[in-house]
């Protein structure tokens, strides 16, 4: 199989190792508005060779992953270049616009829209693994609009990957997103702003820094040139996330002012549960 990488940074570039170290593909083609990324991506052989758009048709699967915003204008002109047995997978982490961008595309079929959900806060092609997705879920929106056979394509790669895949509408997927993946990078970027602005001592924050604050600050190392377009695209579930999010905030600010113990005690005690289903016991056989 001959596979497209648009976009050969961390989540373009680590399906592209994966699935060459799976013996899955017998080239790997590049695009990249980066000349650098292109660069580095030849160099570190996640591509064979860079390409444009009018050579699409020489590949039987390509994989987007580029900003969104830049995916609702580009995924139009990848269809009208792609050959009558390409697939297109997209990576992005917001599905309602791009599938609407696409809705009355006459290669719509050639689509399958998803989000494979994995990544690290590094970005580029020197930050691709070969085991990102190895164990992750990738979520499939409107899957009846895809061909059969092209279908079998996609799940056939998934596998490879080592990717468990579920399905769901583009509307349901984004506004379960907006909570538990949009929502949390947006906490990592305010609370390092907040650190930053109080604690002006980086040495302070550096000795005094714990691992707790170090893993829940991680996601603001994010890439905001991914990250900003995301915020906007779902901006409806996500403003309805922050506004509830902000009340519970405001709720346990109130507790620590009235110095109620008991009831943060109380509080804390029932968001521990989160544990089990987050690690949730195996099931008996």
């Amino acid at each position: 199989m001959r596979l497209a990488v648009i976009g050969v940074g961390l989540i373009g570039g680590s399906w592209a190792k994966a699935l060459r170290e799976q013996s899955q593909v017998s080239e790997v083609l590049g695009i990249d508005r980066s000349e650098e990324h292109l660069d580095q991506a030849l160099a570190l052989g996640i591509i064979d060779r860079v390409i444009d758009y009018s050579q699409l048709a020489e590949a039987d699967l390509v994989f987007v992953s580029i900003p969104v915003d830049q995916l609702v204008l580009e995924l139009p002109k990848i269809l009208d270049h792609v050959g009558p047995s390409t697939l297109v997978i997209d990576a992005g982490s917001t599905k309602r616009a791009i599938c609407d961008s696409v809705a009355q595309h006459p290669k719509r079929a050639h689509f399958l829209a998803a989000h494979p959900i994995a990544g690290t806060e590094f970005s580029g092609p020197k930050a691709a693994l070969a085991d990102l997705y190895q164990g992750k879920l990738a979520i499939v929106c409107e899957i009846e609009k895809t061909a059969i056979d092209l279908q079998e394509r996609a799940m056939k790669a998934f596998s490879a990957l080592g990717m468990r895949v579920r399905y769901m509408g583009a509307k349901e997927h984004d506004v379960h997103v907006a909570y538990v993946s949009h929502l949390s990078h947006i906490s990592a970027f305010m609370l390092g702003k907040t650190v930053m602005e109080k604690e002006k001592d980086d040495r302070t924050i550096f000795d005094l820094a714990g691992s707790g604050f170090a893993s829940t600050v991680r996601l603001a190392k994010s890439s905001p040139e991914m990250w900003a377009p995301i915020f906007v695209q779902n901006k409806e579930p996500l403003l309805e996330t922050l506004e509830a999010f902000i009340e519970h905030l405001t709720a346990f600010k109130g507790l620590i002012e009235e110095e109620a113990v008991e009831a943060l005690t109380e509080e804390m005690k029932h968001i521990n549960s989160i544990e089990k289903i987050l690690n949730p016991l195996p099931l008996k056989p």
